[in-house]
């Protein structure tokens, strides 16, 4: 089978087209004839060695097809079963084994690019914003990078909550994207004091949570806009890691919180799982949050969605189809 792989850590180059055995599923694993494969900033941090894998790897974890194998003792799904799956490696690829447990069986009405744009950005969605902090109509909340992939999702879905969203963007014509999908006020990260502007909106008050992907030059920012005991759910780098702080600047900032959550802890079990699918499969249904995949590449261009993607260049999901 056709795989993408690096077998060192570093830049979009280092991603190579390679031919692989097709795996076989071993006892409690099935195997997933991929129809398309989920692109997510996390699979950058594994390219460039931010977050340290085995090598050789191939990258990705999130992927939809049809299972046409099954290990022994696999009674979950079966051949011929629609599935997505979150979570792992391998997905850069014609096809990937995964536990049994942690497949996702899909509605008929959910097709596999609407699941693997939708799978792992909407569970990280839900888990930030109904348990990490339980968003509650009329409060303010402030998100980064908000026609991203979670971006978009997380706009949406607050909105349909009863939110009121601040959204920050890098550039006017995201800007207006933001304001389509139903953000309140934009804050243009680059040109704005967002923590002037924040304070601004609210009052002077700040907001209780926000969620901030980008990392590194929104970190300052954001700090400083929240309201006394506001959290600040951190949950990517995508202008870099956050430079180590002393703790005393959250008591300084009015007790404040701060938390780097991944989804995978919040998925442990196969029912959290199915749980979380359901909840994103749901909204989507009820068209709450509508999905937009900005832009497709094939399997063997990899390295130019990676280059797309870590240059900004990109407006909600990305794809791979092999």
């Amino acid at each position: 089978m056709r795989a993408i792989q690096f077998t060192e850590t570093g830049g979009p180059e280092v991603l190579k087209l390679v031919d692989l055995p097709a795996p076989e599923p071993k006892p409690g694993q099935a195997r997933v004839r991929h129809e398309a494969i989920g692109l997510n900033f996390i699979d950058t941090y594994h390219r460039t060695g931010l977050y340290p894998v085995k090598l050789p790897c191939t990258p990705g974890g999130e992927a939809a097809g049809v299972v046409d194998a099954v290990g022994e003792g696999v009674t979950r799904v079966k051949v011929g079963d629609r599935v997505a799956y979150s979570g792992g490696f391998g997905a850069y690829a014609e096809a990937n084994v995964v536990s049994a447990d942690r497949l996702v069986k899909l509605p008929d009405d959910i097709d596999a690019r609407t699941a693997a744009a939708i799978l792992l950005k909407g569970m990280t969605t839900e888990a930030f914003i109904r348990r990490c902090y339980p968003v509650k109509a009329g409060e303010t909340v402030l998100v980064h990078a908000a026609v991203g992939g979670v971006g978009q999702i997380m706009t949406q879905w607050l909105k349909a909550i009863g939110a009121e969203v601040i959204a920050t963007v890098g550039s006017e014509a995201k800007a207006a994207k933001a304001r389509e999908l139903g953000a309140d006020h934009v804050i243009l990260y680059r040109d704005q004091d967002v923590a002037a502007e924040v304070r601004r909106i609210t009052g002077g008050k700040g907001v209780p949570v926000a969620y901030d992907s980008v990392g590194k030059d929104t970190f300052e920012g954001t700090l400083a806009s929240l309201a006394r005991r506001g959290l600040f759910v951190s949950f990517g780098n995508a202008s870099g890691a956050v430079p180590p702080f002393p703790p005393g600047r959250l008591a300084a900032g009015g007790s404040l919180y701060l938390t780097r959550p991944t989804l995978f802890d919040y998925i442990v079990t196969t029912e959290e799982l199915e749980a979380s699918a359901a909840a994103v499969f749901e909204v989507v249904r009820a068209g709450t949050v509508k999905i937009e995949v900005g832009q497709t590449f094939a399997l063997e261009d990899a390295r130019k969605a990676h280059e797309a993607l870590e240059g900004r260049q990109t407006v909600g999901a990305t794809l791979l189809i092999p």
